[in-house]
């Protein structure tokens, strides 16, 4: 990496990016446009909007030139999204906030895929599921433990199979 080139990392609400902080005091010292940078990440996380998302920004500091990455949202805040509600449960044991689908945490399974490092669908699918676990949520009416045995079972093997070639 040439010493020219500056590396910074934002958390951002989903095309609600502003130049304040932390993004105007980070990056208005090397001499950028801050309205550009901002409307950039606005126009690439808006399909994210109510979810935090992880932004990096990468700053060529002598030609003032920037390009921005967008990273995926939490495996909860896509949890949430799906569901339709504002936070997973204070005592996921005792709370239920939801019931995901099969369909949606295969759809939640393959945004996050990469991220997660799984090899297969499967794996992202039980990961998927374990975050619902401590969040208060039930996959096809059942406990996340009793959908991800179920998984490891193969009972739903036909049907992740299915989406395991395909993009997010």
């Amino acid at each position: 990496m040439s010493q020219n080139l500056k590396t910074f990392t934002f958390l951002v609400e989903g095309g609600k990016a502003t130049a304040g902080p932390p993004i105007g005091p980070a990056l208005g010292p090397l001499g950028l446009n801050v309205m550009q940078v901002v409307k950039r990440i606005n126009e690439l996380t808006a399909d994210y909007a109510g979810m935090r998302v992880p932004v990096k920004v990468t700053v060529d500091v002598e030609k003032k030139t920037f390009e921005v990455e967008v990273g995926t949202p939490t495996t909860a805040a896509l949890i949430i999204k799906e569901l339709k509600v504002e936070k997973g449960a204070h005592q996921p044991s005792r709370e239920n906030v939801g019931n995901l689908t099969l369909q949606q945490v295969i759809k939640i399974a393959k945004i996050k895929k990469k991220d997660m490092g799984a090899s297969t669908l499967k794996a992202a699918v039980k990961t998927v599921a374990g975050t619902a676990q401590s969040m208060g949520v039930t996959i096809e009416g059942k406990p996340p433990k009793v959908f991800i045995e179920e998984v490891e079972k193969g009972l739903y093997d036909e049907e992740i199979r299915k989406h395991e070639g395909e993009a997010a």
